[in-house]
Order: structure tokens, then C-alpha cells, then sequence
């Protein structure tokens, strides 16, 4: 504890490591609050308790919205474009063909951000608006939490959470105790104890005392610590120190206690809960990132286009043009043959900009929204248990579900469903809990094993489940093992009782293991149902019997084991101790060997199956033995130096030669699916990393039961140093361990190979390694020095687990992957704690579960269960992906194709900036005539079916390694359609070139020679979308060839005689389609254009297939010609070897043992109520009949599934195209 100077009225504790304030007074460097004196806080003008996580309000939203949209430099570039139409002097076209479609993008891309960020108000206004009692002017008024100052003084009553940062004065229960739950804060939903000072315990609910309170408290600044405070309350010329247990944090919910006050120190966004949120960032995938540099591409494309044509220009003008004055007089304000080039330039920078239209940037909104829908009506997503389907929160970013390469989730709650229950036992060296049938055969345990019947237990808990009726007749039969056994667990543990509804008994247990024991030993006939400081209350079988408490022996990290020494009605001593197996065995009298053989056994089977063990003993007292030892302990209590090593060496001289009773094996139920979404995830190449609040022991107890963490792996990197220095040195030789063999090789590497040689290494290291730190070494990692080497480290392993972390730094980790890495990663989890690392991961998904909406509505996808992240990744992320990608190699194919066309018949046109078209072709091309093909294409292609998808967890690969869409493939796509331009310009140029008409008259025109290329490039791209197409719909047959009779029925609408007759300035073409299109040589040469076009692309297809074919292609040819057998659907418990693992990871502090023995925590009594070893498979094995039993079951027809979802049954009409 910080040591303060009494009565000076200065501290300076505030020297140690955190993150200050960010968002308010940086210069801040200590806090003065003073209780009910608004007028002496508000000079420092602190944050009130108002909230806001919206990013827009009604004057702000428009300037903000347009910046952000401006970001995407398509929008600045089509925005540069309209400028330029409004010249006329150089424009072509005509400006609202670029206004129109911009105005539609911006309108609609801001409604759907103005829609996010209402709900993001609505949330504020309903946190904002929640009514606290606040005391003013000596009395309790109701107040919003956003009118809440500090220095006020709240009342908060049982189960309302918590408006701002208290200090906790006075409370309901005895010795200003009061119990809070954390869950908002860090996932845990164990009970908290928080202590009072005694100088203000004092003041109870007394109005009137509280209302003349005047402390003063000296406090560290607003900081994201959840784990710390340091203060000083100065009252009546006294100071009291001040640490977290005085504390109750913002989002916090008051538990089993009836009232309590409290003085708001920190409100608002000063809240340590607020601190730990980042702000609501823009997210792009990375495939806008791209097109904002192929865009720039492009426009450099095009700058030297023009050039090019400008040079020409002015070229001609001078050598050709000039002679020709008399028919093409030059413009009054166009003078020489340079200007001309000057505005031919601008405007052949109009004319081309087609390369990339504004309907690309329409299309892909379509397609996203399309994808969204597709996930958001997926059965296959939606959990009937709590009935909540699955929901894309975001429109933007479903195609980046396809690339994702690091998945960082919380534990409680996302992987576990933080319910423990009593699995199995061992009871001298006899194993319960285990279920036979008529021939000894075991019988694995599903839901519809009938359970024990436990009706004639009127106290047993109805929700209990055990299935092996042998442990109730040992019971029963008066078995003295067995009593002994559950007796034990109803003495020995730090459980409250409380009667909520009289003769219903409820436990608060510290930890969620703690909980299942005692129910356990409740249901079993061994009640526990009250306790004193002094004594301890169980009813056995059906009989109150009481013992005095004597001394609890609690439970720590270093013991790893508990004790409680109880004296029996009959007078006799007795020691109860529970703990780690290899902390036990140490302990146990040397008569015990045969029957620890024998529970070491069952211990490595239960571990073996993921389950938690811990190993009961006894042991019988002497009472003069006894009485010696307690006084020892009173002595060593006491003393000022080395008390806790005093202690425990007390503890440690008692704690021997114990006789075994047995041991517990608890299973923490992990959400189902949980082990074959990680496999199938990690088989896709995706890194898992654990980031979560919970213990050590907690976290590494759940990766064994998920086989995050497995015995068989090379080496579990364990760091755990208390100094910068140590950490340094931990990850170090970590790294060392892991790289040894390669870094000599690479000595002579200079620093700007580092980088490169560590992708080298994760690629190379075959090795399977785990890395699992604390969170108060991942502060020490996290900085500047270390991040580097914590980085280099954790990517090489396996496995990464971050455990005891705030919500900040959760954040923290995301970020530094996706800076160094540069990859895409993907955050999802269940609680408040989890929206950092929510909001700053490029994808967010929120888990709808125990611990609120605060991750739902921070998050970008939703839904139920951790499982559904398989499906959502490796289909609807693939399938995205895949259609984006093919989208837009598709899209720029045809618009170079037919944008390039005008660049060379500006050679022959004199360049001019003529088009080749007539302008309602060149408006209809990718509005009409284009635009519902490509977006079939995108919005329903499969290259793979859903089972597929599934069942080969690689084919994910490709969208990590962004090989469907990159800056060589857009390369490929644009030379492909450069040369299909070459091909549409000069094939008909050539052969009509000096082609006669029936009566004799040429057929060169430009009229004639316009429809020609247009009708050629709209029968080829129409074709070759075909030939792109793996997945034919109703829908892409409709869009393809009803787009195409389009193109003919339009055709003749814009060059009728009607047409010309009305607006001959804007129909010009009169004619031209009937006389072109009813010669049988144009149709001649329409068909070469079409062979030249697409041949060569069908040829390198056919070849780049047989001889190199890729994943996709090899699945998709085993789909299509029906040689897959389904795998056997058998469905398995996991079993491995596994080392054991102790239920105790589960306690997340020092018990409430202290607590219990001094009484300050009672209120009264409660009246008590009357009254086989099996051979087991590899766990790879067993996980890939599971993915394969629940792809077949997903992929089961449903009828509600989509279009895009629906099992094809028409997968091989593409190949009868």
C-alpha cells in the first residue's frame, strides 16, 4: 500500500504504469473530489457521467459522412470527372451520366451509415436516460445517469448496475461488505467482495449523516486499470488509504446485497470501463484498400492515354489539320494546334474513364448487401435454443470474411458456457459416474441416457444430472468411503448459502467449480445449508448436523490446495483438504500407495477426456496436536515481518500424511462445436489466439479441453516474469528454442531481412508450439521495446493465449498483429470487455450470451454459438470472397474492352475525341446491357458446393494469400481485355474495310461500323461470363441471355425513324441497324470478332487444368462427376493422453476463507430444513468425423435456405453449356 502523509493534504502515489487519460485532461496528474460540493468539483471541469459512441450528430454527420466517402479515391476521382463534364469546351458526354450514379452511391452509402449510427444514439439514450438515486440538497432524488456529477453521492440497490466509478462507503451488510458482479468488466461471473472503510461504514443509510459528509479524496487520474487503485480519503483532518477493494467500477451489477452508497469519482468517459473502449473505427476491407490503388493505377493509365492522344492531336493538327481548315474551321478561342491537343487531352480523359464506371462502386454495394442477406437468412447460422438467427450488422465487409488469417477470442462465454458440472468420480479406487449395459459394455453418455432419480432427496437441486445409479446405492448402503467423500465436499469450501424462496437453497460460489462440487455433495445427500464464522451446517442424510469451524486453510496459487479443520459432534478433530494432484500426493501417508496407483490411473483418464480433477484427503487430529498448532498460527498471524511465510509453513506442518479418499472430475461444458470449429479453422491456416480475462489455470485448462493445447506438443512457452527484463528474457529463449536450428544460417541476414526471414520461419517450423502469457507481462511486451519480439514469437506458435488481459489490451494485441502482420483478423466475443478488441479488429463479431449486448452491438457479424464461425468463415467468407474476386476480374475484362476501342480509332479518326459508339450505347453498357449478368455472377457463383466448402477446410487458403484478386491478376484481367479490344476494333476494320453493300455501296460508315463492335463485344462479354460462371441459377440464365435480347430489342428503339424524327440531335444513328445488321458478311464477321476473342482464353483455361490444376478445380471435379463417398458419420467423445489439470484453475483469487473465519460477512443463521479403461482414438481422428458428421448435417436441404445456399442438383449444367 502507498504510503500517504497524514493531514498534509498531498499524494504522490501516481508513479506506476498505465495509460492515462486520453480523451480529456492529459495534464491531469492527480484528482481532487470532494463529496457533495458540486461547486468545488466543477472548477475542474471533470467529465460528466454523459456517454457517447456514436460518431455523428445532425450538423456533423454530412461534412464527417462525405469525408469518410471521399476517402475512397474512386469517389474523388468520379467527383474530379463531373467537374471536368461541365466544361463544354471539353466534354463529350454529357455531365449527369457521372452525377447520377455518384449522387446514387453517396445517398446510399450515407443512409445505411446514418441508419448504424441511430442505433449507436439509441444505445447511448437508453444507457444515458437509466435513473440512479442521487442525493441532493440532504434528500434521495431519482436522477439520469447522464446528470451525475462527481463528488455525488448514489444509492444503488441489489442487481442495478453501477452508473460511474464509486468509492463505496457504507452498505447493507455487516462490516461494509458488498458483493458485485464483473462480468461487463472481465468476463467472469463469479461474485467480487468490496470492503468499505469502517470510518464510513459507519454512516449506513443514514441520510443525514451522508448528506453532511465532506471527504475529500486524492486520487491517480482517469486510466484504463481495472485492476488498480491508489487514493486517499481526508476527512475529519484524517487520511484513509484507498485501493481497488474499495471500489466499484462503472458496469458492475450489485449482487446479494440490498443497498449500498457510494461517491462518484470518475464519470462518463472517465470510467475505467469507458477508458477501455476504443472509439468507433472506419472499417474498409482490403480489397477497397486495393481498388484505391489500382484506381490510381488506372488514372495514371489514363493521364498517359492522353497524353499520347494529345500529342497526336496537336501532331495532326499541325501537319494534317491545318489543310483542312476551310471544312473544320478551328474554334475562335482555339488558335493553334497545341491548345487543341490541351483540351483533347481533357478530353479523352472523359471518354475513357469508363475503365472504371461508378457502377462498379454500385455493384459491389449490391453484391455486399446481397452476402449480408445470404448470412442473416442462413438456417444453418440460427440457434433455436435462445431463438436467434444469425445477423450482419455491416454491408462492407463480407467479402474480408474470406481472407481472414488471425481469430482472437475470449474464453467465458464464447468458448465455454462457463457451467460446470460433476462428471465422474473416484472413490477408493473406484470409478462413478460411468455407465454399462446389460453385457458390461460402456455406453457413452448422450441426452437421452436416463438420469438418477433423486426425488427422494427433497433439497437436491432438480437441475443436477448424473447418470450412474451405483454412486446412490454406495450412498445408501451407508458406504464410508463414500459419506466421507461427500461429506468433505459439503465442509470444505468457501460457498455462501442463501435462501431466496423459503426451503430453496441458492449458492454463490466464488468460482463456477466451487458451485458444481458443493451441489454435488447437495444432491448426494449431504446438504450444506448454513454457516457461522464458528460453525458449518450440513444436512446428512436427511439430519442437521453441525460442525465447528476451526480453522480454514485457504486456497492460493502457490498452495494450490485448500483446508478446512472442523470438530464433529462427537468431539473429534478432523482436517478436510482438497487440491492439485501433484501438490496431494506429495502429502499423503505412506500407507496409501496402492490406492494412489490406482487414482493416478483414473486421474490420467479423466484428463484424458478434458475434464477437471482435483484429489480429496482426511486426516484425524490429535486435540493436544491441535491445540499446540492453533496456537502457533495465532503467533505467526500476528507478526509484522514474513507473516505469510510463517503461515504457510504452519499450513505445510499439518498438511501431511493424509489418507485418500478419492477424487472429482468436473467437465467446463464448452459450447458445442467448439473443438471442430477450432480444428477446421486452424486446418484452414488460421491462427487462434485466446485473449481473456480469466486466470492462468483457467485458460490453459479450457485450450486442453478444446485441444488448443495438447501433451503432445514440442513445447508449452509458459511467461511469467515479474520484470521487463524477465519477460524480455522469456520470449527471448523462446524464440531462440523454436528458430535455433534456422537463425544460424541466417547471421550474415542485415536488419532488412529480419522480417523476411521470420515469414521464412513460421513457414518452416514444423514443430507445434504453445505461448501463453499473463497480463501483466503483456504490459511489459506491449511496449515499444518488446512488441517486436513478442510478435516474432507468438506467430511462430501454434497456440497463443493471453490470459489475465484488460479490455485494452486485447485491443492492444489485435492492433500490433494487424500493423506488423498486415493481415486480417477477425475479434469475437460476448461481453463488454470484449468491444475493444471488437472495434479494432478489421472484423468484429459479437456473441449474444450471459454477459449483455454490449459485443452484439459493437460488433459487425452476429450470432449464438462459437460454431457458427466455421460456417460463416469457410462458406460465407469463402463464397464472398470467391465472388468478389471473379467480379471484378470480370467487370475490368469488359470495361477495358470496351473502353480501349476509342483509343485506337483515334488514330484513325484524326483524334478528335470522337467515340465509336453512339453515347446511348455507351450510357446503356453498364446500366442495362451489363449490369444484371455480372451482378448474378457475383451474387450467386459457387465455384465449390456448401459441403464441399466444409468439408476442405484449404480451399480457404487462396482468399489469405488474396490469389483470386491482386495486383497481378488485375494486370492479367486488363491485358485480357486490351487484346479483345485490339481484336473488336481491327477484326471488323479489316474485313469491312472495303466490303461492298448488296448495291454496291461501301459498307465502311462509321454509323455501320459502330453497331458492329458493339453488337461483336456485347455477344462476347455475354459469352464469356458464361464461360466464367460455375454456378448456373434460373437467375444467371435470365440476367446473361435476357440481357442480350436486350441489347437487340433496344437496338432498334434508339435508331427507328420515329426516334430521329422527335430528337434527330440525339438519335443519329436512323437507320444504321436494320440496313448493318440484315447482311449475312457483317454476321460473318461478328462470329470471327466472337472466335478470336474468346478462343485463345478457352484454350489456356483447358490447359492450365489438365496440367496444373489448382484445389478448387480438383474438388470441384470430383463434385461434378459424383466419385466423393460421404464420410461414416460416428460421433465420439475426444479422448487423449493428457496431462491433469486441476478444478482450482477455477478460483480466480484468495479464497473467501479470511472472510467466513472473522464473520464479517454473516448475517445470521439460517434455520436448517427439517428433515473400465477403453482404447481410445487420436484426436485428429475423432475431430474429422465430427466436421464431416456436421457438414452432412448443415448441408441438409432446408426449406427456407436461399438461392445461394441450395445443395446443387444442377451443378453440372455448366459443363452442358
Amino acid at each position: 500500500m502507498t504510503s500517504t502523509e497524514k493531514g498534509s493534504g498531498r499524494f504522490w502515489p501516481f508513479r506506476s504504469k498505465w495509460t492515462p487519460c486520453r480523451s480529456f485532461h492529459d495534464q491531469e496528474e492527480e484528482r481532487r473530489v470532494r463529496a457533495n460540493d458540486r461547486e468545488y468539483n466543477g472548477k475542474y471541469k471533470y467529465a460528466d457521467n454523459h456517454i457517447k459512441t456514436s460518431k455523428y450528430n445532425i450538423f456533423t454527420f454530412l461534412p464527417i459522412n462525405l469525408y469518410e466517402q471521399f476517402q475512397r479515391v474512386a469517389n474523388t476521382y468520379f467527383l474530379c470527372l463531373l467537374i471536368l463534364q461541365l466544361i463544354p469546351q471539353i466534354s463529350s458526354l454529357s455531365w449527369f451520366t457521372t452525377i447520377v450514379p455518384l449522387a446514387l452511391v453517396l445517398t446510399v452509402t450515407a443512409v445505411k451509415d446514418a441508419m448504424d449510427d441511430y442505433f449507436r444514439h439509441k444505445s447511448d439514450r437508453q444507457v444515458n436516460t437509466r435513473q440512479s438515486q442521487v442525493l441532493i440538497s440532504g434528500k434521495l432524488q431519482k436522477e439520469k445517469w447522464m446528470n451525475v456529477h462527481v463528488g455525488d453521492i448514489i444509492k444503488l440497490e441489489n442487481n442495478q448496475f453501477v452508473a460511474a466509478d464509486l468509492l463505496l462507503l457504507s452498505t447493507s451488510e455487516p462490516n461494509g461488505l458488498c458483493y458485485i458482479e464483473t462480468a461487463e468488466l472481465d468476463g467472469e461471473t463469479n461474485l467480487k467482495v468490496r470492503q468499505a472503510l469502517p470510518v464510513t461504514s459507519d454512516l449506513g443509510a443514514d441520510i443525514t449523516h451522508l448528506a453532511e459528509f465532506d471527504g475529500e479524496v486524492v486520487c491517480e487520474p482517469p486510466n484504463n486499470r481495472l485492476d488498480r487503485f491508489i487514493g486517499t480519503l481526508m476527512w475529519k483532518e484524517r487520511s484513509y488509504s484507498l485501493d481497488n477493494q474499495r471500489m466499484l467500477l462503472r458496469g458492475c451489477i450489485l449482487r446479494n446485497t440490498d443497498w449500498c452508497f457510494g461517491m462518484v469519482i470518475f464519470a462518463g468517459l472517465q470510467t475505467k470501463l469507458l477508458q477501455n473502449c476504443e472509439k468507433t473505427k472506419f472499417k474498409r476491407t482490403s480489397i477497397d484498400k486495393l481498388m484505391n490503388t489500382l484506381v490510381l493505377w488506372i488514372f495514371g493509365l489514363l493521364l498517359c492515354l492522353g497524353i499520347v492522344l494529345a500529342i497526336g492531336n496537336s501532331i495532326w493538327e499541325s501537319s494534317v489539320g491545318k489543310h483542312f481548315q476551310i471544312y473544320l474551321q478551328w474554334e475562335a478561342n482555339n488558335n493553334s494546334a497545341v491548345f487543341s491537343g490541351f483540351l483533347t487531352f481533357w478530353s479523352y480523359i472523359i471518354i475513357l474513364n469508363t475503365v472504371v464506371p461508378i457502377s462498379l462502386y454500385v455493384s459491389m454495394e449490391f453484391i455486399r448487401l446481397g452476402h449480408s442477406y445470404f448470412i442473416s437468412w442462413d438456417q444453418g447460422m440460427y440457434h433455436s435454443g435462445q431463438d436467434v438467427p444469425a445477423e450482419a450488422r455491416t454491408t462492407t465487409l463480407t467479402e474480408q470474411l474470406g481472407q481472414v488469417e488471425y481469430v482472437f477470442s475470449d474464453k467465458t462465454g464464447t468458448l465455454t458456457q462457463n457451467i460446470m458440472t460433476f462428471n465422474k468420480c473416484s472413490i477408493n479406487g473406484k470409478i462413478y459416474g460411468e455407465v454399462y449395459d446389460e453385457y458390461g459394455h460402456k455406453i457413452e453418455i448422450t441426452e437421452a441416457t436416463p438420469c438418477v432419480n433423486f426425488s427422494h432427496n427433497p433439497l437436491a437441486d432438480v437441475k443436477f444430472r448424473f447418470h450412474d445409479t451405483a454412486l446412490v446405492e454406495a450412498v445408501h448402503d451407508g458406504n464410508v468411503s463414500v459419506q466421507e467423500f461427500f461429506r468433505l465436499l459439503a465442509l470444505c469450501h468457501t460457498v455462501m448459502p442463501e435462501e431466496k424462496i423459503k426451503g430453496q437453497l441458492v449458492y454463490q460460489a466464488q468460482s463456477p467449480d466451487e458451485g458444481a462440487l458443493v451441489t454435488a455433495a447437495r444432491n448426494f445427500g449431504f446438504v450444506f445449508c448454513d454457516r457461522t464464522p464458528e460453525t458449518i451446517t450440513v444436512v446428512e442424510m436427511g439430519k442437521p448436523v453441525t460442525y465447528q469451524l476451526l480453522a480454514i486453510l485457504d486456497f492460493n496459487n502457490v498452495r494450490k490446495r485448500m483446508s478446512v479443520i472442523v470438530r464433529t459432534s462427537d468431539g473429534q478433530i478432523k482436517l478436510y483438504c482438497k487440491g492439485a494432484d501433484t501438490i496431494l500426493f506429495e502429502r499423503l501417508s505412506t500407507s496409501n500407495e496402492d490406492l494412489s496407483c490406482v487414482t493416478s490411473e483414473h486421474l490420467n483418464m479423466f484428463a484424458g477426456e478434458g475434464l477437471r480433477t482435483l484429489v480429496l484427503a482426511y486426516k484425524n487430529l490429535d486435540r493436544a496436536f491441535f491445540e499446540e498448532w492453533a496456537k502457533k498460527l495465532h503467533i505467526a498471524s500476528t507478526v509484522l515481518d514474513d507473516r505469510e511465510e510463517c503461515v504457510d509453513a504452519l499450513y505445510e506442518e499439518i498438511e501431511r500424511d493424509l489418507i485418500l479418499l478419492g477424487a472429482t472430475a468436473i467437465e467446463d461444458k464448452l459450447q458445442e462445436g467448439v473443438g471442430e470449429t477450432l480444428l477446421a479453422l486452424s486446418l484452414a491456416n488460421i491462427k487462434i489466439w485466446v485473449l481473456t480475462g480469466d486466470k492462468l489455470e483457467t485458460a490453459m485448462n479450457v485450450a486442453y479441453s478444446c485441444n488448443m493445447l495438447r501433451d503432445d506438443m514440442s513445447e508449452i512457452f509458459i511467461i511469467t516474469g515479474p520484470t521487463a527484463v524477465d519477460v524480455q528474457m522469456q520470449l527471448r529463449r523462446a524464440k531462440d528454442h523454436i528458430t535455433g536450428p534456422l537463425t544460424h544460417r541466417c547471421k550474415h541476414l542485415d536488419q532488412a531481412d529480419v522480417n523476411t526471414q521470420d515469414s521464412v520461419f513460421e513457414e518452416t517450423v514444423n514443430a507445434e508450439y504453445a505461448l501463453i502469457i499473463s497480463g501483466h507481462c503483456l504490459a511489459y511486451a506491449l511496449e515499444a521495446e518488446l512488441q517486436h519480439l513478442l510478435l516474432d514469437t507468438a506467430c511462430l506458435c501454434m497456440t497463443v493465449i493471453c490470459c489475465r488481459v484488460t479490455p485494452l489490451q486485447k485491443a492492444q494485441v489485435v492492433e500490433l498483429v494487424k500493423k506488423h502482420k498486415q493481415a486480417v483478423t477477425l475479434a469475437i466475443g460476448d461481453g463488454a470487455n470484449d468491444v475493444s478488441m471488437i472495434k479494432t479488429a478489421d472484423i468484429g463479431v459479437g456473441i449474444g450470451g450471459e454477459e449483455g449486448m454490449q459485443a452484439v452491438l459493437a460488433s459487425d457479424f452476429t450470432f449464438a454459438q462459437f460454431c457458427f464461425l466455421q460456417r460463416l468463415l469457410l462458406l460465407h467468407g469463402r463464397w464472398s470472397y470467391h465472388r468478389m474476386c471473379k467480379f471484378l476480374r470480370y467487370f475490368f475484362y469488359k470495361n477495358f474492352a470496351f473502353t480501349l476501342v476509342h483509343f485506337w480509332f483515334a488514330f484513325f479518326c484524326g483524334f478528335s475525341a470522337q467515340t465509336v459508339y453512339d453515347q446511348w450505347f455507351i450510357t446503356l453498357f453498364n446500366v442495362v446491357y451489363t449490369s444484371l449478368p455480372v451482378l448474378a455472377l457475383g451474387l450467386f457463383d459457387q465455384d465449390v458446393s456448401e459441403q464441399n466448402s466444409l468439408r476442405h477446410p484449404k480451399l480457404y487458403e487462396p482468399g489469405q494469400q488474396r490469389r483470386l484478386f491482386n495486383k497481378r491478376q488485375f494486370l492479367l484481367c486488363s491485358l485480357n481485355g486490351i487484346i479483345t479490344s485490339l481484336a473488336l476494333f481491327f477484326v471488323p476494320y479489316c474485313t469491312l474495310g472495303y466490303s461492298p453493300r448488296d448495291d454496291g455501296t461501301t459498307a465502311s460508315d462509321h454509323q455501320s461500323f459502330a453497331v458492329v463492335i458493339a453488337t461483336s463485344l456485347i455477344i462476347v462479354v455475354s459469352i464469356q461470363i458464361g464461360l466464367d460462371t460455375n454456378y448456373w441459377t434460373p437467375i444467371n440464365h435470365l440476367y446473361i441471355w435476357g440481357s442480350l435480347a436486350m441489347y437487340f430489342f433496344i437496338l432498334f428503339i434508339p435508331y427507328s425513324n420515329s426516334a430521329f424524327q422527335e430528337l434527330p440531335k440525339y438519335f443519329s444513328f436512323f437507320g444504321t441497324a436494320h440496313s448493318c445488321l440484315t447482311r449475312s458478311n457483317v454476321w460473318l464477321v461478328i462470329l470471327l470478332t466472337t472466335v478470336i476473342c474468346i478462343i485463345p482464353g478457352v484454350a489456356f483455361r483447358f490447359v492450365q487444368r489438365e496440367l496444373y490444376p489448382t484445389l478448387t478445380e480438383k474438388v470441384r471435379h470430383l463434385q461434378v462427376s459424383r466419385k466423393q463417398s460421404p464420410l461414416k458419420q460416428i460421433r465420439r467423445r475426444v479422448r487423449r493422453n493428457s496431462s491433469r489439470r486441476s478444478a482450482y484453475a477455477f478460483s480466480h483469487q484468495e479464497g473467501f476463507g479470511e472472510l467466513i473465519t472473522s464473520g464479517r460477512n454473516m448475517r445470521g443463521l439460517l434455520t436448517p430444513p427439517p428433515g473400465r479403461l477403453q482404447n481410445s482414438t487420436s484426436w485428429v481422428e475423432n475431430m474429422l468425423r465430427r466436421i464431416s458428421e456436421q457438414s452432412m448435417r448443415i448441408g441438409s436441404p432446408s426449406p427456407k435456405s436461399t438461392a445461394s445456399h441450395k445443395t446443387d442438383e444442377r451443378q453440372d449444367s455448366k459443363e452442358s453449356m
